[in-house]
């Protein structure tokens, strides 16, 4: 099929008509253990006996019987919290710190290694065949030239498009790459023009991204996601903004739309006071599972005004709006999702500017006790409730520990053994992954008494300990002293796996199997395994009970020191309310990872 294509010459000051045959072809859619269990006799220690029964199984018992609390926290564990460190391996920006001091501890690099590096390929922008953007418009000889200078590659234009996007250049340079291509190929590719429309979108350049629809429109049978979401960014900032929500409508049909597709209608729909269809789509949004933005919140926070005096059938009342508009606030909640800082300003302005209710907004932190620090609110607890707690306890043993690839982890018999092992001792107050912790000295000639420090400030609480180890960690050697190794196992029950098992799913099991009092020493953050549990609802319950049970190493250890633990917060992070206040954790730092939680929180009360 032939077209025109309109171009304006760079050169020139007319505007010429370029007949074009388009290809018909718009890329295709693409898809994206064996065990040794020890506890040797030993004296009374602690006011704690050991005994032995007939079938050779050892029993530990302490003398005065541990008191467990409503919350599912024993007496005894409590003590684990008075050497607890002030900060949390989950705390925002934790993560960004620890690899910063890590690049600072690290050996700095020669020049010389720097320059092999780049030989080994790791040079991009100084590589020989690189294409450079030229720095004006080209005419198709120029172009000619600069194609034959770089060895005639394939896909030059498609690369070309590319590299002026990359570099922001004048559309206009690109106008001449797409009369070169059109005069030495006769063919604009479906590819190349999606590349020229994203130049146009990136660039503001509305005017010619209409001129691309209507080519692409005209050309092809169908437009792929990449084009139909540059097509609906585009139009949802123009007075043709309806027609992004036609272009959405159709996208339904084939794909289910982006949360950036209905991000950028709402977006237009809210500019254009039009609440209905604003609410409308984010409903839509929402109940097809997706995510939205947090551009989408702040636009919605930022309010469907009715102008004064103005009738219109689709704006909807203050009150409805009031209650969607907490119904995101529930979202983020049941989601544990946290507001940006941008957000969460106009989230602290709405409440501000309810007529009819009168609200206090200050920005808070929540001290080691869980109790806000501008308004002394106790905050819900980290503890999950008896419900929650089987219900995790459930899941992590049909996903976990008895899922699908469980064996490519251990082997059946060495699974059922600690299953007995673990059935037969009582409950467990602390869990340690004892390869996990003993690493934590890089010096490889410390690491079994690392290990014999933490088990004996933990023993020496009057705690019940199990040690999760691998075998070869009782072979003496330069890591694992005999006599250490031996002091272990009398202070700790001990349950050594094939060197070949992983620890974490025994740690899991043997946790969780102790009840919600058990605590775990690991500094492994479980992300791999949290992403075996199906649901969002679960894998966020999983990562609430993380935070609450685990204990992480902090500082040097050494005998004859006490030994630190990072503390175990006592309130959980997420959106929270009562009848008259309002608790939201926000991120006040772009240095957070997934899995740590903001330190900051927007404190909103309402004055009586």
């Amino acid at each position: 099929m032939g077209i025109f294509f309109r171009f304006k010459h760079p050169n020139m000051g007319s505007v010429f008509l370029l007949k074009v045959r388009i290809c018909f072809m718009p890329p295709q859619l693409t898809s994206t253990a064996r065990f040794l269990c020890t506890k040797d006799i030993k004296p009374n220690l602690g006011g704690r006996q050991v005994d032995r029964n007939s079938t050779g199984q050892t029993r530990i018992a302490n003398r005065n019987n541990r008191q467990v609390t409503e919350s599912g926290t024993s007496s005894n564990s409590k003590k684990l919290w008075q050497n607890s460190y002030p900060k949390s391996v989950f705390a925002a920006g934790t993560a960004k710190r620890t690899a910063e001091l890590m690049r600072q501890k690290a050996p700095p690099v020669s020049e010389e290694e720097e320059q092999q590096g780049g030989e080994d390929g790791c040079r991009t922008a100084t590589r020989p065949g690189k294409l450079q953007a030229p720095e004006r418009p080209l005419p198709p000889a120029e172009w000619k030239k600069l194609k034959e200078s770089f060895g005639n590659p394939e896909r030059f234009d498609i690369r070309m498009m590319s590299t002026l996007i990359a570099s922001g250049s004048e559309l206009n340079i690109a106008k001449s790459l797409l009369s070169f291509v059109a005069v030495e190929v006769g063919t604009l590719s479906y590819e190349l023009l999606l590349r020229y429309l994203k130049l146009c979108e990136s660039g503001g350049h509305d005017d010619e991204v209409f001129d691309v629809y209507r080519i692409m429109r005209g050309s092809f049978p169908s437009l792929d996601t990449g084009a139909s979401s540059l097509f609906i960014k585009s139009f949802s900032r123009t007075a043709r903004w309806k027609e992004a929500i036609e272009i959405l409508q159709e996208v339904k049909k084939v794909f289910t739309p982006s949360p950036r597709n209905y991000g950028d209608v709402i977006a237009a729909s809210v500019h254009h006071r039009d609440a209905t269809t604003a609410w409308d789509l984010y409903d839509e949004l929402i109940e097809k599972g997706l995510s939205p933005h947090q551009e989408t919140w702040d636009v919605l926070f930022t309010g469907v005004k009715q102008i004064e005096g103005e009738k219109e059938m689709a704006v909807m009342s203050e009150s409805e709006q009031h209650e969607k508009l907490l119904g995101i606030l529930m979202y983020m909640r049941n989601n544990q999702i946290y507001p940006q800082q941008t957000v969460v300003n106009r989230i602290k302005n709405w409440f501000e500017s309810l007529n009819d209710e009168k609200w206090t907004a200050d920005w808070s932190s929540v001290t080691p006790k869980g109790l806000c620090s501008r308004c002394g609110s106790e905050l819900e607890s980290i503890q999950l409730s008896a419900e929650e707690y089987q219900e995790l306890k459930d899941r992590v043993m049909a996903d976990i520990i008895q899922g699908q690839d469980v064996f490519n982890k251990t082997t059946p018999e060495e699974l059922e053994r600690f299953k007995v092992f673990v059935k037969r001792k009582p409950a467990f107050d602390v869990v340690i992954d004892g390869l996990n912790v003993a690493n934590t000295n890089k010096d490889k000639s410390k690491q079994s008494e690392t290990l014999l420090t933490v088990v004996s400030e933990l023993e020496r609480q009057g705690l019940n300990v199990l040690v999760l180890g691998r075998k070869h960690m009782l072979r003496p050697s330069r890591s694992w002293d005999r006599h250490n190794m031996s002091l272990i196992q009398q202070k700790a029950h001990c349950f050594f796996t094939d060197n070949i098992s992983e620890d974490d799913p025994f740690l899991l099991y043997a946790t969780l199997h102790s009840g919600n009092h058990c605590r775990f020493v690991s500094r492994d953050l479980m992300r791999d395994h949290k992403a075996c549990l199906p649901g969002g609802a679960t894998r966020r319950l999983f990562f609430k009970w993380q935070r609450g049970h685990q204990l992480v190493v902090v500082g040097y250890v050494a005998p004859g020191r006490r030994v630190r633990f990072q503390s175990i917060p006592s309130f959980d992070t997420i959106v929270q309310s009562t009848a008259d206040s309002w608790h939201i954790p926000y991120d006040d730092t772009e240095d957070r990872s997934t899995y740590e939680v903001p330190q900051q929180w927007l404190c909103l009360t309402k004055n009586k």
